[in-house]
């Protein structure tokens, strides 16, 4: 029997999914002949490339040898080769990773934004308490994600609201948001659009999505307590998910993401 891989661990999940040449476009480039690169070579590519991190560095970042640092980045780098040379599309998915959560230093980095975050945003609750987030403004549902500058935060129990306030998220970008939600305990956003990387990082942190929600944020709230909310199970906001030319508008973090690796 193989021994199981270790978990990679990440920072946060790519806001941008796909890339797709523009020559392709004309082209008609079949789905089978893009590029897949995991999201744990990604995350060397992000801290090597990007951070100007060492292997070394990268490693402990990472939690794992130097020697698989290596070969990840390696496979990496030949596959952006592949994407650049030939034209290819690429999509970032799949890998053997967990999600750093920040409130463990788990990445060894006193300076760790997550922590910062969790220190900033800290929101008890009872248990009995379900708390539901809104991307809110004026009333209404802000409708897409990665900008929202307020989340309304509703405390329910029974099905009914007991208490709601309106949270700023002090110009986070949309990599943090996730982590602003993950920190005043939320269990549901209620959201418009929505990327791929904000829906995986919720979706790690367990919180559910009803995205695609239009209208009052007040009365999404009761409808979603009521079971009569409608939205959309397959949401996306293409304005983080990159598309052709990557500017189309349309817990703990210790499970890994396939499922084939330990802590």
């Amino acid at each position: 029997m193989s021994r199981p891989v270790k978990c990679r661990m990440i920072c946060q999940f790519p806001q941008t999914l796909e890339f797709i040449p523009a020559g392709n476009i004309e082209n008609d480039k079949s789905d089978s002949e893009a590029i897949i690169l995991t999201v744990d070579e990604y995350e060397t590519i992000r801290l090597i490339d990007k951070e100007g991190l060492s292997q070394e560095q990268c490693c402990r970042r990472m939690q794992v040898a130097r020697t698989t640092v290596q070969k990840i980045y390696d496979s990496a780098r030949k596959k952006l080769a592949d994407v650049l040379v030939d034209g290819r599309p690429l999509r970032i998915e799949g890998g053997e990773y967990r999600l750093c959560n920040g409130q463990n230093r788990a990445c060894g980095i006193d300076e760790c934004y997550k922590l910062k975050l969790y220190q900033m945003y800290q929101k008890t609750k009872g248990a009995t308490i379900m708390r539901i987030a809104v991307t809110y403004e004026n009333g209404q549902i802000f409708q897409h994600f990665g900008h929202t500058e307020q989340f309304k935060v509703y405390d329910t129990e029974d099905g009914k609201i007991v208490s709601s306030e309106v949270v700023s998220t002090n110009g986070q970008g949309h990599g943090a948001l996730a982590e602003v939600l993950n920190a005043i305990q939320t269990d549901v956003l209620i959201c418009g659009g929505i990327g791929g990387g904000a829906q995986n990082a919720l979706a790690s942190a367990g919180i559910r999505l009803y995205g695609g929600v239009t209208g009052d944020a007040d009365a999404a709230v009761e409808a979603l307590l009521a079971g009569t909310l409608a939205y959309n199970p397959n949401v996306h906001c293409s304005h983080h998910e990159g598309g052709h030319h990557g500017e189309n508008c349309g817990g703990e973090g210790h499970e890994c993401r396939h499922g084939h690796c330990t802590d």
